[in-house]
């Protein structure tokens, strides 16, 4: 795949103060000095413990979106994937200057470290009554990173050091003097583990546009948030159901001197707090089912989920990924260890910064309780009213629904380029995912020419419930009016004629107009579907061949047609002209028809 080159900005020179202006405006309890790039609790509470934390821009929210009430009272921000100089962090201590003390937390990375710590020294300089008052907190909760590999510089801070940034935060706004913040802060970055995993490296503003690192069909595991390379590299792609569990066994396992980092007993008494991170280019539709499979992976390995938090907390730019963190709990047996009930109540303490993302504040549901959740009451269609209609040749219908779905499937690739310029892009998927559950209706028996009616029926409940949108509704409508027609009209007989077929599919085309403005020529599939249907009428039903013709010429003909309606109304008409695209939804009318004759 490749790397998403192209930002919103003014100027990559200027894009963090940019942002952090912005933050600022979003956030009105936020004060910013420009010069330093340090954005502060404008009205801080300076008789409570301050927090500081920064590091490289790029990680948004991390940093600054979580700088508030009860999280931290300032960051100090460099440029993107560069820590902030000294000057920039000496600046930072002193516009937090309080009455209890500062705890400095930051991602264990040589340059944060470096430039935070010589900060802290030289301010300790210069005042030596208050130097045992700036506590030095460093997260590195990388599971990735063995420890032979990282025995100079330790695992590198990923989204595990958000957890810290909140339970120290609220213990502050508390009241707890600077010890307990500190030490409290230096227990939960001991037990919070993270392990990420990308499709592709980001792209840094104002950088030239870089080629794919790797394969479309790869994704690697434990990538470093400033596009370090991870562990290893997975191909193909495997679904979440497989990949989770792999990820689950870097923080759980306790067999691997090289990555046991966390004190997992893996005898069913483990519990974690998890978190589950957007890397920056990864949607919240995927993001959901990852935190869904996360949870069921740890469940499966015994380890119980107190909280799941799900959002986007440290970024790698748009970096197209995610990672999954977990805070260990106190088992009750620790020495020095603080209370689980006193680290989740940290956790669900109410903030109002932008950056840390809504949670439940109660473990979530058991798995098999999501889908029952709520009891139905589902009566049973009663089918006995529905007249039974044959087809003329049982065997020949069944064969020519399977030629048309298997065409449909063929066709998508096409049918989804012609909606990419057309369309949303989906119209292919759509007709796709309606073909297969008709196959599957119809080896299981619930579609065939023994019951066209009963057949019709289902036809109209996998278009509504299995391609969902406007073609769906669209094809749900017409076959639920053509079932009601073929049963209307069929004047007693006991099969379906080639007239009642016409007579009915004439009905349901009607009926269908009563829902949709649509009407030929339109650059939608009523075009091909409508001039199939009046061709058929004219020959009473005899001339399928011909009518399927006029079908097949109504859809082609959408090519050079204005679009009057349906979702291509909205593309701009001469980017249409230039592409010559026929209409995806008519194309599919077209190739449904062809392949019904055959």
């Amino acid at each position: 795949m490749s790397i998403q080159s192209k930002h919103f900005l003014n100027d990559p020179e200027t894009l963090v103060v940019d942002s952090l202006q912005g933050l600022c405006a979003v956030n009105p309890q936020l004060g910013l000095d420009v010069e330093t790039k340090v954005v502060y609790v404008a009205n801080q509470d300076r008789s409570k413990v301050a927090l500081i934390c920064g590091g490289g821009s790029g990680h948004e929210p991390s940093h600054a979106g979580f700088v508030g009430d009860s999280v931290l009272t300032a960051a100090v921000c460099g440029s993107i994937f560069a820590s902030p100089n000294p000057a920039q962090v000496r600046r930072g201590i002193d516009l937090v200057e309080n009455e209890k003390g500062t705890v400095i937390i930051v991602k264990n990375y040589t340059g944060d470290i470096l430039n935070f710590g010589l900060a802290r020294e030289q301010y300790s300089a210069t005042h030596p009554d208050k130097a045992d008052r700036v506590k030095f907190v460093i997260v590195g909760d990388d599971v990735a990173v063995g420890r032979t590999q990282g025995k100079i510089v330790g695992r590198r801070g990923l989204a595990g050091t958000c957890v810290v940034y909140k339970i120290a935060g609220a213990l502050a706004k508390r009241g707890a003097d600077l010890d307990e913040v500190y030490s409290t802060a230096q227990w939960v970055a001991s037990r919070v583990g993270t392990i990420g995993v990308g499709l592709e490296h980001c792209h840094v503003p104002g950088t030239a546009a870089s080629e794919s690192h790797l394969g479309p069909a790869e994704i690697e595991i434990g990538m470093g948030i400033h596009n370090e390379p991870g562990h290893r590299r997975l191909s193909p792609i495997p679904p979440l159901r497989d990949l989770l569990p792999q990820l689950v066994e870097f923080l759980t396992l306790t067999n691997d001197p090289e990555r046991s980092f966390l004190p997992f007993k893996n005898d069913g008494s483990d519990r974690v707090v998890l978190l589950v991170n957007n890397l920056g280019g990864t949607s919240e539709l995927e993001l959901a089912s990852v935190a869904g499979e996360a949870r069921l992976a740890l469940e499966k390995k015994g380890v119980k989920v107190e909280r799941l938090i799900a959002g986007t907390f440290m970024t790698s730019l748009n970096m197209p990924g995610f990672s999954i963190t977990t805070l260990l709990l106190p088992n009750g047996a620790e020495a020095g260890a603080p209370d689980s009930s006193l680290l989740l109540s940290l956790l669900d303490e109410p903030t109002n910064v932008p950056g840390w993302k809504w949670s439940s504040n109660v473990p979530p549901p058991a798995a098999d309780q999501i889908a029952s959740g709520i009891q139905k009451t589902v009566s049973a269609t009663s089918e006995e009213a529905i007249i039974v209609l044959r087809s003329e040749d049982p065997q020949a219908f069944n064969a020519a629904v399977e030629r048309a779905c298997k065409a449909i499937a063929d066709a998508e690739p096409e049918i989804t380029r012609f909606d990419n310029i057309a369309g949303d892009g989906d119209c292919g998927l759509t007709l796709k995912a309606g073909a297969a559950a008709i196959l599957k209706g119809l080896q299981e028996g619930r579609i065939s020419g023994e019951d066209v009616t009963k057949s019709v029926i289902t036809v109209a409940k996998v278009a509504e419930e299995q391609m969902g949108g406007t073609s769906g509704a669209l094809y749900s409508i017409f076959f639920s009016a053509l079932a009601q027609a073929l049963q209307a009209n069929n004047a007693g007989a006991q099969t379906v004629s080639p007239g009642l077929w016409s007579t009915a599919l004439s009905s349901a085309l009607t009926k269908l107009y009563t829902y949709t403005r649509a009407r030929p020529p339109s650059r939608t599939l009523v075009d091909p579907l409508a001039a199939f249907i009046e061709k058929l009428a004219s020959t009473k039903g005899g001339d399928f061949a011909g009518a399927a013709k006029a079908a097949g010429d109504a859809a082609l003909k959408t090519r050079d047609l204005e679009a009057k309606a349906g979702r291509s109304a909205y593309v701009e008409g001469d980017r249409l002209r230039e592409e010559h695209v026929p209409d995806p939804g008519a194309w599919g009318v077209k190739v449904i028809l062809e392949n019904l004759l055959g």
